[in-house]
């Protein structure tokens, strides 16, 4: 189901009969119809493995689910709601997925489609040591958040929010803290600029940089503040 973008700080879902969204709990602002708000521990569609893997990868940000409950006769029997999300005045972003894979950090996630597949990737397999090193330099962690299928996703960042593609023979390189999300076909890599200078404090203070090379999308934020 798409997210209308109410203003830069609020979406508005509509959802019908038998369908259902995830978001960060205590992120619901208003809404208008019969919804269900329960507290969800697995997640999006992927299973108990995939719920487990996020508790153990530290990807587990409290979810909850939120639907609207077929009628004793099927889906005519409960009309269409709409549910408005927001949280913490943050800027909202929507992306929406047709097929693809998006990478993303759990506390990021505002909303997503209750039909998209929820995982985690281990940040190793994308630049190998300096995957890691790129967890630990960001503060993101060993672990990335995933959602894949066809769907709509609101992420949360400090300021607006602008997509610029990455191409095989483009790459683009992002500050770290400046990082939001991406998409596609792309591999991600610490790369650094350290030199005598920075050893000596005369560095330009952006020593670190990620490189995403590719074919795809990178979501980058308009301030260097992490949420």
């Amino acid at each position: 189901m798409p997210f209308t973008v109410l203003n830069s700080r609020m979406v508005e879902a509509r959802i019908g009969p038998g369908q259902r969204l995830y978001s960060q709990r205590g992120a619901m602002l208003a809404y208008r119809g019969e919804v269900t708000f329960t507290p969800s521990i697995q997640g999006g569609r992927g299973g108990v493995g995939s719920m487990i893997g996020r508790r153990i990868a530290g990807e587990a940000t409290p979810l909850m689910t939120v639907e609207v409950p077929q009628g004793p006769h099927g889906q005519g029997g409960s009309p269409t709601a709409t549910v408005m999300f927001g949280h913490g005045g943050h800027h909202v972003h929507v992306v929406d997925l047709t097929g693809e894979t998006l990478y993303v950090e759990a506390d990021r996630l505002l909303a997503f489609d209750g039909s998209l597949q929820q995982g985690t990737m281990f940040m190793g397999s994308q630049g190998g040591v300096m995957g890691m090193v790129r967890g630990q330099v960001t503060g993101q962690g060993l672990f990335t958040t995933t959602l894949k299928g066809v769907g709509s996703v609101a992420v949360m960042a400090h300021g607006g929010v602008i997509e610029l593609p990455i191409t095989p023979q483009r790459p683009v390189h992002v500050d770290p803290q400046a990082y939001v999300a991406h998409r596609g076909e792309v591999r991600n890599k610490l790369s650094t600029a350290l030199g005598w200078r920075d050893m000596v404090g005369r560095g330009s203070g952006e020593a670190f940089q990620l490189e995403l090379s590719g074919q795809g999308t990178v979501y980058v934020q308009a301030s260097e503040e992490k949420l």
